[in-house]
């Protein structure tokens, strides 16, 4: 870290540096140093000082020394698990709001299912981590569930948090739609990119996009359903498909779209330089969106499984009550340092 630092300070004092394009970029992560810098030393002072209280508790036989070393040590290590957090999400969008898109994969109304019981797991963890949701997209399955579904999630680095989960996720369970009980194997997709500021400009050709309107399918009233407000944009170079009947008008409809869009095409470029990058330093680690990241199997055991980072939990049900701050830090961990070490909790 402090190498890097040396490096940002000796690029600030090339002639031309306060005139190039990212010199706020460069400046902002010479900030992010040294706050973590700030914190390890505050870190390995508040250690030493324990250290110190320790050794005077067991010369003296003080119990209530050694006790306060003990509640020093929890508390010790409680910032040290928040810094680490913190070194973690230190990307360049981390800090932003999440726009996360859920697709149900091929299977019908087992698919669908699936895909709604992502939706909850993913409103159930921005509860409890008080995020703000607004739900810029939902098609409803034909029987039960949800054929897909775009929202965007408020919160202190969002976006740093949810891009754990961008891949696929897989399902086994005993069917409750087959009559003969029989176990099933479903899929749902998760796309998430940033919500990009004004500062960031993604340049899109109308040539290359084709643009639909059909009646929202969704609830929002007499006027959303009775007229054609809904908007769907298909990005011919790329395939990717976006849509988005929340508001009532067609024009709001548009540019929440073309929004959503920008940050898929801004998200897809970062994918691309993060595959290029990790071929260039020989890491055979899949990254691409469509990779298997996590398994979620009901029957005929119980356990969660994150296969990027290898860790386990075996409480399904709180899992999927959105308890899935492990597996998050697990990958950001994993990407940062190399595989972890599976574990089972």
């Amino acid at each position: 870290m402090k190498s890097r630092l040396d490096a940002i300070e000796q690029e600030m004092l090339k002639p031309g540096f306060w005139d190039e394009p990212g010199s706020t970029e460069v400046l902002q992560e010479r900030s992010f140093i040294l706050d973590q810098l700030e914190q390890i030393d505050q870190l390995e002072q508040e250690s030493e000082d324990l250290e110190v209280l320790l050794e005077m508790g067991q010369e003296e036989e003080d119990d209530d020394a050694i006790s306060e070393v003990l509640d020093g040590l929890e508390s010790l290590a409680a910032k040290v698990r928040r810094t680490e957090l913190a070194r973690l999400l230190s990307g360049p969008h981390d800090q932003n709001n999440a726009i996360v898109t859920i697709h149900a994969g091929a299977g019908g109304t087992e698919a669908q299912d699936w895909a709604d019981m992502l939706l909850r797991m993913y409103l159930r963890w921005c509860e409890k981590k008080n995020f703000s949701v607004s739900m810029l997209d939902l098609v409803p399955g034909e029987e039960a569930g949800i054929k897909g579904a775009t929202f965007l999630v408020k919160g202190p680095y969002a976006y740093g948090y949810l891009k754990a989960e961008a891949g696929v996720h897989r399902l086994v369970r005993i069917s409750p739609f087959d009559a003969s009980g029989r176990r099933h194997t479903s899929f749902a997709s998760v796309f998430v990119a940033p919500e990009l500021d004004e500062t960031i400009d993604i340049e899109i050709n109308e040539k290359d996009i084709r643009v639909d309107t059909y009646r929202a399918s969704g609830a929002g009233g007499q006027h959303v359903n009775k007229t054609s407000s809904a908007v769907r944009i298909t990005h011919l170079p790329t395939g990717i498909v976006v849509q988005c009947q929340n508001e009532r008008s067609q024009h709001k409809n548009r540019a929440i779209a073309m929004k959503i869009l920008k940050a898929r095409l801004y998200e897809r470029e970062l994918a691309k330089r993060e595959e290029e990058k990790q071929k260039l330093h020989g890491d055979k680690k899949e990254i691409a969106w469509g990779s298997q990241i996590r398994s979620y199997v009901l029957q005929p055991y119980q356990l969660v499984k994150d296969h990027r980072s290898g860790i386990e939990k075996g409480n399904v049900k709180d899992v999927l009550d959105g308890d899935i701050d492990e597996f998050i830090e697990g990958y950001l961990q994993a990407s940062s340092a190399g595989d972890s070490a599976p574990r089972r909790s």
